[in-house]
């Protein structure tokens, strides 16, 4: 068997974010966000299209989004290109989440929590080196929490996770490997069996359940990530060489930024007949009024 790596959008919304797709998504919370406890028994997947109240605000897009039993909403996002100003998309996203839920006249009592469950295929912080990191608003010298947990930050920062399938042990252990390893798998690992969820996960991403249409879609995403990686990589390392050849640290800084800032421009130019400035921007780090600016060259 081959599966399709979830790690791509379109894999992941397959996966976690279609009809039959609901168990799958409660079990995969449960542990991301509550260590595997059952704490989840129930959800509604929802549009995971953010479109904004407010005229002048960013529409979003994300992977899944799911509306618990107690009213509160979790997005989802996998991200697997490092773009320039990710994390502050993350905050942005959530925020807007949180406040477009009431409309004029509401009251704020009627806000439920919002948790941002991001996972990320490259490194987030560089200053930590557990998977898995939690983020919520606490006093800043004594560490109590702001009232209640209105909004929750949640990374999976997968190239942390070294862990051989001898060594999983818990439900978390095993989501995170099937993220990580599944389109290396050709078979549904033992220790992975005995997670029901888990084998209707696989079951789902197996290559052999895609029609054409589906196999040809994931195919170009697949490509399209590692071409993306590739130029990145690419500005990266010519950046970093301006850098040291002005031979100080402010050079080399100016050139890294110069150099993906070039890139990333070079990415958004190919990509005006194909998307649109939003999606091109989540896709570049670019600014919104940088790709309209591009159309208008």
């Amino acid at each position: 068997m081959r599966f399709i790596n979830p790690k791509t959008d379109f894999a992941f919304k397959k996966i976690f974010g279609s009809n039959q797709s609901k168990p799958i998504l409660i079990s995969f919370l449960n542990a991301m966000i509550y260590d595997g406890n059952p704490t989840i028994a129930d959800l509604e997947i929802i549009d995971p299209y953010l479109a904004s109240r407010v005229q002048y605000l960013k529409d979003s897009y994300l992977d899944v989004k799911a509306r618990l039993a107690g009213g509160a909403t979790v997005i989802i996002e996998m991200q697997v290109l490092n773009v320039e100003s990710f994390a502050k998309r993350v905050v942005y996203n959530t925020a807007k989440t949180y406040s477009t839920q009431l409309i004029r006249g509401e009251g704020y009592f009627k806000l439920k929590p919002v948790i941002a469950l991001t996972i990320t295929d490259f490194e987030m912080f560089d200053n930590d080196r557990e998977v898995i990191s939690h983020f919520v608003f606490k006093e800043k010298k004594r560490l109590f929490d702001y009232v209640d947990p209105e909004i929750e930050l949640i990374f999976i920062e997968l190239p942390k996770f070294n862990k051989q399938l001898d060594e999983l042990e818990t439900l978390t252990d095993k989501w995170v490997y099937f993220m990580k390893n599944a389109p290396s798998l050709e078979v549904v690992p033992e220790t992975m069996e005995t997670v029901s969820e888990i084998q209707q996960a696989f079951a789902i991403a197996n290559e052999t359940n895609l029609n054409p249409e589906e196999l040809a879609d994931l195919e170009a995403r697949e490509r399209y990530i590692l071409d993306q990686q590739g130029i990145l990589r690419k500005g990266i390392e010519e950046g970093l060489a301006q850098g040291r050849e002005e031979g100080r640290e402010e050079g080399r800084e100016e050139g890294l930024a110069l150099g993906m800032r070039e890139k990333a421009l070079e990415i958004a130019r190919q990509l005006l007949n194909v998307l649109d400035n939003q999606t091109i921007s989540q896709t570049t780090g670019l600014s919104v009024e940088d790709i309209q600016n591009l159309r208008e060259e």
